[in-house]
């Protein structure tokens, strides 16, 4: 390892790495731009592979070689609809048919009872490629439905609205996230380091990191059928940025402690790496073994997103260990200007705040992890207003797009249902059957068979009471599904936007159990072979666990009483899970392997306040930095992001400084050496009490 470390900053071979490094960007970093290619965002690539919407839908695409989605454009005139309205409405209809992107039959217009309202049901085309083609259709649709409105309100519902709506919200996501991200990164680096040039080091080998992620993960989802989907690569970018940058940090201050302890800035980097490294490599390690757990999903975009984040973090980890050394040695000590740490200056942070505070806080260890404890707990009694149910396609924005608009005018015009009816497909000769068992479900208020049929097959709609993203129509589904199931030698499936939310919902209730287990067992291993303890990891792992319930709860109160937000997405509590145990566990790793360094020398207690002292400042600004990148999701105007983001940036920002700096210490103070049990530092001889040391950075 030693030799390794010495390669990569060497007096001759730092140059080597950075040429390395050269070749790989130029191999990888054009391809990550392409990441948008391989994108998924279809709901087959969603969807568990033995859900019985999946199924339906594999059934549907026989029967519907050409995948389509259905665009009901809709014109009202509050007044009542004139005759000109009606030929208006006909002659689009004809138009429509003759627009890219549409296929099979356009509908004729429907009038509704109340005569305010007509409808045009248009047959979209959803590509296997995603979403960014039904937005150009559906722009095309709209340009026809508005040119002469003369007063007629028009929108665009249904499917095809709704997924045009969602690639507007989604279009150029990459660009703006990463903006903003570097944005975040730029400032609180500028802040932390008081320098104008030292920042553009550790950004330039973080966006190293994340171009070659994005490259490798391009082709292992071009070749390897890696999945990868738009809300996977906005992770990708703010996690990479985030730890790409606590990394950097933890390094930087490493190497400028040794800076003044060597002439050579070599040897210096060659310290530096190896004394921090451990902590880094934990801290990716941890990371990454969480993200991987969700290979265990059922749901495919869960499943995904694992592997991808995982990538990331271990490319962007290699980043930090060897081209930002090389990047800083080849510079020199002029790089820190204008305070460049001189060889032989004594260390400034002797007795300094975080110092007094680790004193302080020795000093009524128990009154202080009691006080912070109870303050958590409280924080957490918020989790009783979580509504972890799915969004419905209104709550899904955080703006009300025309999707949105034009499905409340059909409701109120047509009836809740009429715009997405659930899609059952059966054996045709069974066809009657079904059709008679569904038309009987409480909650279904027409069922009917289509023309179309194949293989057999033949699909019918059943028409719901209540609106298809509703909770109430998710019920319906149960038992719709229960009685088609009943008609003997039927093979009955039901599908359609309402089955698939339902199935969604309970993949991601089974993830839930599995997973959320499963990250803590990795997490404490992770630990426990880091401390050599068992006590220590139950501990750590027990103050973020209640962290982690705080930001739920204080969340949730802020998304019901400040957003007034609809609830929150299914996959929310999975997500705001991994990462913040995942990545809320890094600070405690800062601190405990510095204490677990200094306490075979001072003892347990002082080595808290030594360790406490010395990693303060780095790790603050680190959690400023993650807490900053994760608000940045909070820019985009899909509410699952803004969720995740605010929950996951206010989590960390309390295990920064509150369960870093208060909790944790006071914990192992007042526990003592029997922290590390059964490690053989805990059977140590009990040290005398000896004066603090100077603290260092990390």
């Amino acid at each position: 390892m030693g030799a390794i470390v010495r390669a990569v900053c060497g007096r001759r071979t730092k140059w080597l790495t950075l040429a390395v490094w050269l070749v790989v960007v130029g191999g990888l970093g054009g391809l990550g731009s392409r990441l948008a290619e391989v994108q998924k965002n279809d709901i087959s690539a969603w969807l568990p592979g033995g859900a019985e919407s999946t199924q339906a839908l594999t059934v549907v695409q026989r029967l519907q070689p050409d995948h389509t989605v259905e665009a009901q454009v809709v014109y009202v005139r509050p007044g009542g609809l004139t005759a000109a309205d009606k030929a208006k409405a006909d002659a689009d209809a004809r138009a429509f048919a003759s627009v890219p992107g549409v296929r099979g039959t356009v509908g004729t217009p429907e009038v509704s009872a109340d005569g305010a309202a007509v409808q045009v049901r248009v047959p979209v085309e959803l590509p296997k490629t995603g979403w960014d083609q039904v937005k150009t259709t559906t722009d095309e649709l709209r340009g026809i439905a508005a040119a002469g409105a003369a007063g007629l309100s028009v929108h665009i519902a249904g499917q095809a609205g709704y997924t045009a709506d969602q690639a507007a919200a989604y279009g150029g996501i990459d660009g703006v996230l990463l903006a903003v991200a570097a944005l975040v990164v730029i400032v609180l680096l500028l802040l932390t380091y008081r320098s104008p040039v030292l920042w553009l080091l550790p950004l330039a080998a973080v966006s190293v990191g994340l171009m070659v992620s994005q490259g490798l993960i391009y082709l292992l989802a071009r070749d390897a059928g890696l999945t990868i989907d738009a809300q996977g690569a906005a992770v990708l970018t703010v996690i990479v940025f985030g730890v790409g940058t606590d990394y950097a940090l933890l390094l930087i201050a490493r190497y400028r402690e040794e800076l003044r302890r060597h002439e050579d800035r070599h040897e210096a980097m060659t310290v530096a790496v190896r004394r921090a490294g451990a902590a880094v490599v934990a801290s990716a390690g941890t990371v990454a073994a969480g993200m991987l757990c969700l290979l265990f999903a059922q749901m495919r975009s869960t499943k995904g997103l694992g592997p991808v984040v995982a990538i990331g973090v271990a490319v962007t980890l290699v980043a930090m260990l060897t081209l930002l050394p090389a990047l800083l040695t080849a510079c020199g000590r002029w790089v820190f200007w204008p305070v460049r740490p001189v060889h032989g200056a004594p260390e400034p942070t002797g007795g300094g705040a975080w110092h007094r505070l680790g004193t302080w806080i020795s000093g009524r260890a128990r009154a202080v992890w009691l006080v912070s404890a109870v303050l958590l707990a409280i924080a957490a009694l918020g989790v009783t207003e979580l509504r972890l149910g799915g969004l419905s396609n209104a709550d899904t924005f955080v703006d009300r797009p025309d999707s949105v608009v034009g499905q409340r005018v059909i409701a109120e015009h047509y009836g809740a249902g009429v715009g997405d009816p659930a899609l059952v497909v059966a054996r045709a000769a069974r066809a009657e059957q079904v059709r008679a068992a569904a038309a009987g479900v409480d909650g279904v208020a027409a069922a009917a068979a289509g023309p179309v049929t194949a293989d057999g097959w033949v699909l019918l709609t059943a028409v719901l009471r209540d609106p298809s993203d509703s909770a109430a129509a998710r019920e319906t589904i149960g038992r719709l599904r229960a009685a088609v199931h009943a008609v003997p030698d039927a093979g009955a499936l039901v599908g359609g936007d309402t089955a698939v939310r339902l199935d969604i919902a309970d993949a991601s209730r089974s993830d839930n159990r599995l997973i959320i287990p499963l990250v803590l067992l990795v997490v404490f291993g992770v630990l426990a072979g880091l401390l050599r303890s068992l006590l220590a990891p139950l501990l750590l792992m027990a103050t973020v666990v209640l962290s982690f319930g705080a930001a739920l709860g204080v969340s949730a109160v802020v998304f019901e009483h400040a957003f007034g937000f609809g609830g929150q997405d299914t996959l929310y509590l999975l997500f705001v899970f991994v990462f913040l145990v995942a990545l809320g566990i890094d600070y405690n790793i800062f601190l405990m392997t510095r204490v677990l360094e200094e306490a075979p020398v001072v003892g347990t207690r002082t080595g808290v306040v030594a360790g406490l002292a010395a990693t303060g400042g780095v790790i603050t600004s680190a959690g400023l930095v993650l807490a900053g990148t994760f608000a940045a999701l909070a820019t985009l105007p899909a509410v699952s992001f803004v969720e995740i983001g605010f929950t996951v940036a206010f989590g960390v920002l309390l295990d920064t400084f509150l369960v870093r700096t208060a909790l944790v210490p006071a914990l192992a103070s007042d526990i003592g050496r029997a922290i590390w049990w059964p490690g053989a530092l805990a059977r140590a001889p009990k040290k005398e009490p000896e004066p603090t040391p100077a603290p260092v950075p990390v």
